[in-house]
């Protein structure tokens, strides 16, 4: 059952209502480069202003450090919100609280918006000072967070404001809730995670929550040869943390004991060296060469994958399975993800993915309009996995 409100909950009509959203976009020769996030905000925005609010967008960019720096203003990403809310003015705030931000707020009409500047330009943002958060509430009436990928940092406009003003929780914080809850907490069984990426170090609390919560867990990327090594495998040149055996032990071990299967590698794509179009040959696991690196799986493990997707009602990826970036080392994620967008588009399977470069992967595969959901967050969409209580969404709960 839903534990926080939506904007089906709170009247907006003729309301100043702040949205903070996730403007973090990336930037390439001084013009966005991607997107994606912007879109992804504009049903929320439009939504509130077709009800009649006074749209108050509030975001971070990059990290200024509580500087004012200009090359981290957001005024920028006005030209490219405005198109994606279908040509609507929006008027651009030189700050985000005091003076200038007030005389833009009052001047907003029902169904206007407004964009104020980066609120990392203020120390008290990342503080989550109670001073800057009061400041930021004496702009709005109503609070929306709409920006889930900014939910695991307890920062002023992510949770300090969720204290001040009635809060909500907008359309793309809620889809991004009811998709996660879908795949670890209610999920239809069997379930299966797809687990890839380079060090399994940065995953630790990850894989030790998934072996209790899944069926099947495939291991990819060079994190594998970290498993692989600490079975007593030799891997040759491989990129592996042998120094983390016992840790690796440990997961398999609570694996076991869990009854979830371990999905580890049978055979690899090698090649000496890690370039574009590198000459490379398919090794038993078992009978890696000395220099040889293993930089994908190879097409037994593949197949074994793919069963396993097709037994899964329910799927939860992060992280690509190879260096999919370098051909020809992309085939094994394109493989299995086109395995999964199938089993999805087929009505079978439930396929929620997200973190780091898995969206890139399933965007370079062509199939990540056909996964079930595709989350944009990094950080917030692994600690939710991690079974961490994030701080953006346990203060919409705490308002319930």
């Amino acid at each position: 059952m839903r534990s926080f409100r939506t904007l089906d909950d709170i009247e907006v009509s003729g309301k100043r209502v702040l949205v903070r959203v996730d403007l973090n976009v990336p930037f390439s020769e001084g013009e966005v480069s991607d997107n994606s996030r912007i879109e992804s905000i504009a049903p929320t925005l439009l939504e509130l202003a077709d009800k009649g609010a006074k749209v108050i967008v509030l975001s971070h960019f990059g990290r200024p450090k509580g500087r004012v720096t200009p090359a981290m203003s957001l005024e920028p990403v006005v030209p490219h919100l405005t198109a994606a809310l279908g040509g609507r003015e929006i008027t651009f705030a030189p700050d985000c609280i005091g003076a200038d931000a007030r005389r833009i707020v009052d001047g907003l009409g029902a169904g206007e918006v407004a964009l104020l500047e980066n609120t990392r330009f203020h120390a008290g943002e990342e503080k989550n000072d109670s001073a800057f958060a009061a400041a930021l509430a004496e702009l709005g009436e109503l609070y929306v967070n709409d920006a889930f990928s900014a939910a695991h940092r307890a920062h002023a406009s992510t949770t300090g404001l969720a204290m001040l003003l009635p809060a909500a929780a907008g359309r793309l914080m809620a889809g991004e809730l009811a998709a996660l809850e879908s795949v670890l907490l209610t999920p239809e069984r069997p379930v299966m995670a797809v687990v890839g990426g380079a060090k399994v170090s940065t995953k630790i609390d990850l894989l030790t929550n998934l072996v209790e919560r899944v069926d099947v867990l495939a291991i990819g990327g060079a994190m594998a040869n970290t498993f692989l090594h600490a079975a007593g495998i030799d891997v040759g040149a491989s990129l592996a943390e042998k120094d983390l055996r016992a840790t690796a032990d440990a997961i398999s071990a609570k694996a076991r004991e869990a009854g979830c299967r371990l999905l580890l590698p049978s055979d690899g794509v090698v090649a000496r060296e890690f370039v574009s179009g590198a000459a490379s040959e398919i090794c038993a696991i078992n009978a890696i060469p000395e220099n040889g690196m293993i930089l994908d799986l190879g097409p037994d493990t593949i197949a074994a994958i793919e069963k396993a997707i097709q037994l899964a009602h329910t799927l939860v990826w992060n992280g690509p399975l190879g260096a999919f970036e370098i051909p020809p080392f992309d085939a094994a994620t394109s493989a299995a993800a086109r395995a999964a967008a199938r089993a999805t588009r087929d009505g079978g399977l439930l396929s929620v993915a997200g973190g780091g470069d898995t969206a890139a992967a399933l965007h370079h595969a062509g199939v990540a309009a056909d996964f079930s959901y595709v989350s944009m967050a990094g950080g917030a969409f692994l600690e939710w996995l991690e079974g961490k209580a994030l701080p953006g969404v346990e203060a919409l709960k705490d308002q319930h």
